[in-house]
C-alpha cells in the first residue's frame, strides 16, 4: 500500500486517540444543546470553506436524523443562503456575513455553534461575539490552540493537531458524537 496514504491515515488515527482526553468538553456541549432544545430553542451554526461544510452536515443531522426516527430539532447553518452571503458580502464585508445573520436569528437560550479551524477567522469571531450578546451559549469548535475564539466561547472544543484537514475530521466525529448523545438523551 502507498506509504503516504497510510502516513495520512496513522495521522488521523493520532489525532483522535489523543482527542479522547476532550470527552468531558463534548459531553459539556452535547448536554448545553440538550437544555437548549428542552428549552424550545435552536442550535446555529457557521464557518469558512470546509468549515461552512461541516455547519451544514450538523445543521442537517438535527434536522432529518443522525440515527434514529424521531422529530426534527431546529438547527440552521448560516452559510446556505447563497443570496444572503453575497448580498451581506457586498454591501457590508465579508467579515459581516455571519453577524449580520446572528443579529436577526440568535435569541437568547440558543447555542451557536462557531467553527474555525485556527480560531481566528475574523467573521467567526465576530458573529460569535454578536450571538453572546444575544444571550445564546456560544461553542467553539477549533484546532489546538483555541485561537482568539477561544476567548470569546463559554466552551471551546480545541482538537489537538494543527493539521486543517485533522482538524476537520474530528470536528466531524464531535459533531456525530454530540448528535448521537442528543438523540439517546431526548429520544
Amino acid at each position: 500500500m502507498n506509504k503516504k496514504i497510510l502516513d495520512i491515515i496513522n495521522e488521523s488515527i493520532i489525532v483522535k486517540e489523543k482527542s479522547k482526553k476532550l470527552s468531558g468538553t463534548i459531553e459539556k456541549i452535547a448536554d448545553e444543546i440538550v437544555k437548549c432544545y428542552r428549552r424550545g430553542k435552536k442550535v446555529v451554526i457557521f464557518g469558512n470553506g470546509g468549515s461552512a461544510a461541516d455547519a451544514q452536515h450538523i445543521a442537517t443531522e438535527f434536522v432529518s436524523r443522525f440515527e434514529k426516527e424521531r422529530r426534527s430539532l431546529p438547527a440552521i447553518a448560516l452559510t446556505t443562503n447563497t443570496s444572503m452571503l453575497t448580498a451581506i458580502g457586498n454591501d457590508y464585508s465579508f467579515d459581516k456575513i455571519f453577524t449580520r445573520q446572528a443579529e436577526s436569528l440568535v435569541q437568547k437560550g440558543d447555542v451557536v455553534i462557531a467553527i474555525s479551524t485556527s480560531g481566528n477567522s475574523v467573521n467567526v469571531i465576530d458573529a460569535a461575539k454578536q450571538s453572546k450578546k444575544r444571550g445564546a451559549v456560544v461553542v467553539g469548535f477549533a484546532g489546538a490552540t483555541g485561537g482568539k475564539l477561544k476567548e470569546v466561547c463559554n466552551i471551546t472544543l480545541m482538537i489537538p493537531s494543527n493539521c486543517t484537514a485533522r482538524i476537520q475530521e474530528m470536528h466531524i466525529t464531535a459533531g456525530h458524537i454530540i448528535c448521537k448523545l442528543i438523540e439517546d438523551e431526548l429520544f
